[in-house]
């Protein structure tokens, strides 16, 4: 069986939303082509045909920078990355592309897929992988039936990349869901007080009411903290979100039994499935940050 192409002789590169055509000199965007001058075009290319290695600054200069051209080098360079940065929608400060080495160069950390521009019912020409091309396909083509369009994966998490607008939006909703049950549980504190009065002795009433009252109190700020982060698209957001999950795990582990406070209304098998659900929810939000924004 023929190996699939490395990133050297591929036409088509190919990572997240986004694919380079070597062939016609484009950068596009789910199919929609993205301005993108020849210069920042011409490092992109060499960061994805080195992707997961460091392409030093030296290399660049060589490779795109002839030596009788008269440049500042260092400030088009840096301008070029910015340009690309910029058609991507990544940061340097949180990279999911371009990740910057300090004095050293850049490193294209995102998954990337190469494919030859040749029509499925020609067989691409036999040859060896690089050790370096062959690990950057290997997730890539590892799955049984997957073709040279394979879908990339991403590196921490081994899923398919999904797009961030909608991971962003998901986690958004789970901050607006915990929002609601605050506000309603405040707004029912005297319910609250009822249910627990009926259902525990005496203090152990007084002590979950208080519970409710000083968890809704913290966790508003928190929430409302969380959803302007996302909806800012704070790209420190995966490090803050590590550092605040065991507080984020504790308060929703304690808001998981509010259906038990609606018992009189939805009868336990019903509390105990949204229990259950709002268990697993703090864990499906660290792997919505992990999807959208790197942690270091």
């Amino acid at each position: 069986m023929a190996a699939p192409p490395s990133n050297h002789e591929a036409k088509l590169l190919r990572f997240s939303v986004f694919e380079v055509d070597l062939s016609a000199g484009e950068l596009r965007k789910n199919g929609a082509r993205i301005r993108l001058q020849e210069q920042p075009f011409q490092v992109l290319v060499a960061l994805l045909e080195n992707a997961g290695q460091v392409v030093t600054r030296e290399d660049l200069r060589q490779k795109i920078w002839p030596a009788d051209t008269f440049v500042d080098f260092d400030h088009s360079l840096n301008t070029a990355v910015n340009k690309i940065r910029e058609s991507l929608g990544d940061s340097a400060s949180s990279p999911r592309f371009v990740e910057t080495l300090a004095r050293r160069g850049y490193r294209f950390i995102a998954p990337v897929d190469g494919t030859r521009a040749e029509s499925p019912a020609r067989a691409p020409a036999s040859g060896l992988m690089t050790p370096s091309s062959a690990a950057l396909t290997a997730e890539s083509y590892s799955m049984p039936g997957a073709a040279t369009d394979a879908i990339p994966l991403h590196p921490g998490l081994h899923v398919p990349v999904p797009h961030r607008g909608v991971v962003r939006t998901l986690f958004a909703l789970i901050q607006v869901m915990y929002l609601c049950f605050y506000v309603s549980a405040l707004s029912h504190l005297r319910g609250v007080d009822r249910v627990a009065t009926s259902s525990l002795p005496g203090w152990k009433a007084s002590l979950l009411v208080g519970v409710v009252l000083v968890t809704a109190v913290v966790g508003i700020p928190l929430r409302f903290y969380l959803l302007s982060s996302v909806a800012f698209d704070f790209r420190r957001l995966g490090a803050t979100f590590r550092r605040l999950f065991p507080f984020v795990l504790a308060l929703d582990q304690l808001w998981a039994i509010a259906p038990f406070l609606l018992l009189e209304q939805i009868g336990v098998g019903l509390a105990f499935a949204a229990t259950a659900a709002l268990l697993y929810v703090p864990f499906s939000e660290r792997t919505l940050v992990r999807m959208a924004y790197r942690e270091d």
